[in-house]
């Protein structure tokens, strides 16, 4: 018996062993219909305590059996059964769930379905943009979301402008709120690692944003973070990616022989005979300035490429490392990264070092305490050189003299050597810290009934530090700068979810409050025998100062909302929100802010019968959001300055004034507005989108009135009129092709939006019983804020035309709308809008076996009169036009050039018309190309992922734009600057 024990043992020994021998390595990937991938599906080994969790990417690796089952589970998804049938390789394709739609929208203080919704949410595809060298977040984002509106970037590390949904305000706060993790984030998004961002989410309605209160009529950007994953081995991610960048357009400024031809033009009265030919007496070194002649008066021989000199190609280097795992009662993630960018503009220069850490743990059953912090420290050394003064340097000219010292002034004018700014000690820093510190309660003896707090604290400093020698007119000049800025956000958070049969109730009640302060330190010295130690001892200067400053506000919040559903098609959320802040009067500390929003599932009611519609909702909104004043804009402020002089040869005192009157009623801006959505899904999923329709009014705008001078005041801070905005949001996706090797989805945004003011201050001082307009401050009724008030151009006087007084041949002629014979100011007349007519986009991706490719398009669209840039070089004779160096290329009025396009004459008119011309474009955004290494060749030496790829940004724009870049409105101009297109390669490996 004892034996037969013994033989029990081996068998089971054996069985074990070959059990074991008989386990695969199991990997691929998980995708949902439109072929994106999955992160954070859990794949399970049916029967088995074995389990794994899909990366960044959508891939998994876990140990099976030949015959074993997997079982993959995500939220919002169908959970699927694959039996492994002995492959080594599954990629599995999740189809979204009718009944438990993407359970991973995040919201105002919490997360909600998106079947759920009845807010305009979005959430941003930034997957697909990963690859694209952006080194600022909100760059990904250009055209990605309907409604939101990202500008382009000319500098190294710079934050692209954002809006949602246009403007609802003429002068208050037009910036967009920013959620990071839960908690506001007023720090620069440059500080942001991309490569730490899980998910953003876009609020845009003011049924959405009302839980937010009086920062949201601007719309809300929800940014979450990547966390660890629950009972997963440490896994190890690794990228890293090399930039080039080059400017879209190659503007430059003109070489010697097109400077001194352009010297010549000046001058063509002179230069030209009556035929338009060139007259062979002239001799341009006659009007060239003297500083470009040697001693006998002959043109200098120099030919100097002062933009070359300026200029190099650009690039971003970067290397992200991360580590994600945890246990059942803790997880992590820990991420660093380095970015190092130099832009085209020599000492263009960002570089970045960042590092986060986020932790939770699940203490007990019931309570759950996390972090999620970051450190950023950002490094800008260096100064440019000055653009305008680069662009308008004479070729013939040169910035060092012939022992190789700086020439400061090389035209003797007071304009600059634009390498003055370029060669000085520069110190430059920006050190972000950002911490969110959390506990999540759930009460056990009440179900679903849960408490949460948020502590989250934001600090910076910036310290700016700059010495030169050709400072304070070659005397010498040095600073230290030092701000700091630190804010912190606690949050009472108490919700409780139920369900009664076919009821479901979630409610959410939150006490917050939120305080700002900052403070601002510089001393500036000028006046130096020698700069040796630069900044480090301004003491040596003759000239000292000191300058200081510092602000504090506070806001404080509670708010409470309820989710209802019925027999899952019946939808309402209504909110209230109480905001109070320090910036406004004594009795208007306080104001409210109501919502109120209904979904109706159609496609679930009984008579519903179209069998192509898989799902839709309608979603009828509608809320009142709030603006923000300046902080001390209520409040009569004092101002000093030299007052008194005490008898002759006194000394001056300082005295104090007031520079600004109170308003004891000064109060909130409020925007209220409706939103009507209908979100479908048609044909078995292969196309989903949604469809908004909006209308927002601003009442009580915040604005400086101006009021009589014998007040001593020129304006007032003052709540006047009323500002309409409204547009329409379209967001298409469809899965055109979805085959075993070969997948292709599309994703289309279109939206458009348009403003009106319908009052301002309701004066009528004409008495013809309309409201006045505000000429002064280009502001009409019935207008929108982007209108352009001017001067109809019609074409190019020339040498037979019928010239009026003070004007020439070659300048603009201006039509004159009312007929009187004279050209006055009134005969300005409405030309245009700023604002395009609408935005569309297109992203289309292929994938072919483990080849993936993504196109992205983009376009603004100004249809009639619309999307217009001041656009109108002009140039007349004058000591600085004679002086200064322009773009080449321009299209310039000459004898010989009688079609030119811009106006040139040998004197100033007395009116130039500006003309503004259409920068509607298409553009060819984002472009990458990837491959994933297969597993079996990388296995052996610990590698789960391998996947190379090569991207494009910014490489062609179609446009009728003239100039630097019509999304920046620069045109033909010596103050531009180039929007990039880069060329990456990078790659991505996992651990």
């Amino acid at each position: 018996m004892k034996h037969f024990h013994y033989l029990i043992l081996i068998c089971l020994l054996f069985f074990s062993i070959s059990s074991f021998a008989q386990e695969i390595s199991l990997h691929g990937q998980v995708t949902g219909v439109s072929g994106e991938a999955i992160i954070g599906a859990n794949i399970k080994v049916k029967n088995k305590s074995v389990g794994s969790i899909t990366d960044i990417n959508g891939k998994y690796n876990i140990k099976a059996a030949p015959n074993d089952i997997l079982i993959v589970s995500y939220i919002g998804y169908i959970t699927q059964e694959i039996n492994i049938k002995g492959s080594k390789v599954v990629n599995i394709s999740l189809l979204e769930d009718t009944k438990k739609l993407d359970e991973v929208v995040v919201v105002g203080y919490g997360k909600q379905r998106k079947i759920d919704l009845t807010g305009s949410v979005s959430s941003a595809n930034i997957d697909e943009f990963r690859k694209s060298p952006n080194t600022n977040l909100v760059q990904s984002l250009q055209g990605a979301v309907s409604g939101l509106n990202i500008g382009q970037v000319t500098a190294a590390g710079q934050t692209p402008s954002i809006s949602i949904r246009g403007a609802n305000t003429i002068s208050g706060n037009s910036s967009v709120l920013i959620i990071l993790d839960g908690i506001q984030y007023n720090n620069s998004l440059s500080s942001i690692n991309p490569n730490d961002i899980a998910s953003i989410d876009v609020l845009k309605d003011a049924s959405s944003t009302a839980v937010y209160g009086a920062q949201a009529a601007n719309g809300v950007i929800l940014i979450t973070t990547k966390k660890g994953a629950v009972n997963q081995k440490p896994r190890v991610t690794f990228s890293s990616s090399y930039t080039t960048q080059t400017p879209t357009v190659n503007l430059r400024p003109m070489n010697r022989q097109e400077y001194l031809d352009h010297v010549r033009d000046l001058y063509w009265d002179k230069a030209y005979l009556t035929d338009g030919s060139l007259n062979p007496a002239f001799n341009v070194a006659t009007y060239v300035d003297p500083s470009m002649k040697d001693s006998n008066g002959n043109l200098s021989s120099n030919d100097f490429n002062w933009w070359k000199a300026a200029t190099k190609t650009g690039y971003i280097l970067e290397n992200q490392l991360s580590v994600v795992g945890g246990s059942e009662k803790v997880n992590y993630l820990i991420s660093g990264s380095s970015t190092n960018q130099t832009g085209f503009i020599i000492n263009d220069k960002f570089k970045r070092q960042s590092l986060r850490v986020n932790l939770e743990s699940q203490v007990t059953p019931w309570m759950k305490l996390g972090v999620q912090s970051f450190g950023s420290f950002v490094n800008q050394d260096g100064a440019e050189p000055s653009l305008w003064e680069i662009e308008t340097q004479s070729p013939l000219l040169t910035p060092y003299d012939s022992n190789g010292n700086l020439i400061p002034y090389p035209f003797n004018t007071l304009d600059k050597n634009p390498f003055m700014t370029y060669l000085v000690d520069d110190y430059e820093r920006h050190n972000f810290l950002f911490a969110n510190i959390y506990s999540e309660i759930a009460f056990p003896f009440i179900k679903g009934l849960k408490y949460r707090f948020n502590y989250g604290n934001n600090y910076r400093t910036d310290i700016h530090n700059w010495a030169s020698i050709y400072g304070a007119g070659i005397t010498g000049e040095a600073y230290k700068e030092n701000t700091q800025y630190a804010d912190y956000t606690f949050d009472n958070i108490l919700s409780y979810e139920k369900n009664f049969g076919k009821h479901n109730v979630n409610l959410t009640f939150v006490y917050g409050s939120a305080e700002r302060k900052n403070n601002y330190t510089k001393a500036d010295a000028t006046g130096f025998d020698r700069l040796t130690l630069g900044y480090n001892n301004l003491n040596l200067a003759t000239k000292q100062y000191t300058y200081s400053s510092a602000w504090r506000e506070a806001l404080n919040y509670q708010m409470a909302r309820l989710n209802y559903k019925f027999s899952d098609k019946y939808l309402l959320t209504t909110t209230l929100r109480r905001d109070g802040f320090s910036g406004f009067a004594t009795n208007e500390k306080y104001a409210y802010f109501p919502s109120v929003a209904l979904g109706w599932l159609i496609s679930e009611e009984s008579f519903f019968k179209v069998k192509w519609v898989d799902l839709l909702k309608v979603r009828p909104g509608y809320g009142v959001s709030g603006n923000q004043t300046g902080r001390y804009s209520s409040l009569a402020k004092v101002t000093t300055s030299n007052a008194y002089v005490y008898g002759d040869g006194g000394s001056t005192v300082v005295g104090q004034e007031l520079s600004s009157l109170g308003n004891t009623d000064l109060k909130w801006e409020k925007t209220t507005g409706i939103n009507l959505g209908v979100d479908f899904k048609l044909l078995k999923y292969r196309i989903n989108g949604s469809i908004d329709w909006y209308k927002n009014k601003t009442n009580d705008l915040l604005y400086d009135v101006a009021i009589p001078n014998i007040t001593g005041f020129s304006t007032i801070r003052s709540n006047v009129g009323q500002l309409q905005n409204s547009g329409v949001e379209v967001n298409l996706t469809t899965i055109n092709f979805d085959r075993k090797n070969f997948q292709w989805s599309t994703t289309f945004n279109f939206s458009t939006n348009s403003n009106k003011i319908i009052r301002l201050t309701g004066a009528d001082t004409n008495g013809d019983g309309k409201e006045d307009d505000m000429i002064a401050s280009n502001l009409f009724i019935g207008k929108s804020l982007g209108t352009i008030y001017g001067y109809q151009s019609d074409g190019i006087y020339q040498a037979t035309d019928k010239i009026p007084s003070g004007y020439y041949v070659g300048c603009y002629k201006i039509v004159d709308q009312n007929k009187d014979g004279n050209i006055t100011p009134d005969d300005r007349v409405v030309l245009g809008h700023t604002e395009p007519a609408y935005r569309v986009s297109m992203l289309n991706k292929f994938s072919y076996k483990k080849f993936t490719l993504s196109i992205f398009f983009n376009s603004i669209q100004g249809g009639k009169n619309g999307y217009l840039g001041a656009n109108s070089p002009a140039v007349s004779r004058s000591d600085n036009s004679l002086r200064w160096n322009d773009i080449a290329g321009v299209n310039y009025w000459s004898p010989a050039n009688t079609t030119g396009e811009y106006a040139r004459s040998v004197s100033s008119p007395a009116i130039t018309p500006t003309l503004y011309k259409d920068r509607s474009f298409i553009r060819l955004q984002d472009i990458s190309l990837s491959y994933q290494l297969d597993f079996e060749c990388i296995k052996k030496i610990g590698i789960q992922d391998l996947t190379v790829y090569v991207s494009g940004k910014n490489l062609a724009t179609w446009t009728k734009w003239k100039g630097w870049d019509p999304e920046t409105g620069q045109g033909l101009t010596t103050s531009g600057r180039p929007v990039m297109k880069g060329y990456s390669v990078g790659c991505n490996v996992t651990f």
